[in-house]
């Protein structure tokens, strides 16, 4: 092996990104609460489930859907039954969402 083989391209070292495909949208989770609304804390081992996030990507199909109005950096509502967690960065926050299981976009009125 060459010296010159071992040595990393710019294009090796290059970010990696999540494109979601088909009708499919990635979601960065928002944290879980660790108190409730009335100001009750909680224990560490006790978390209210948080099913909120921003639109990380929307694929292209999603994008060229008229019957899905989601833009990326929308906030929204998921059901996260069939959501596929992305083991991409140390805290776990990342999810692929097939389209249908975002249930509502919070827009500003």
């Amino acid at each position: 092996m060459s010296r010159e083989s071992s040595k990393q391209t710019p294009a090796d070292q290059a970010i990696e990104i999540v494109e979601p495909i088909g009708a499919r949208v990635l979601i960065r989770k928002d944290e879980d609460r660790k108190q409730t609304k009335s100001g009750i804390h909680l224990p560490d081992k006790i978390e209210i489930p948080t099913l909120t996030g921003r639109i990380v990507a929307v694929s292209a199909q999603v994008e060229h859907d008229e019957d899905y109005p989601i833009r990326q950096y929308d906030r929204v509502l998921f059901n996260p039954k069939d959501a596929i967690p992305v083991d991409f960065e140390g805290d776990n926050r990342l999810f692929v969402v097939p389209v249908e299981n975002v249930v509502a976009v919070f827009r500003k009125g």
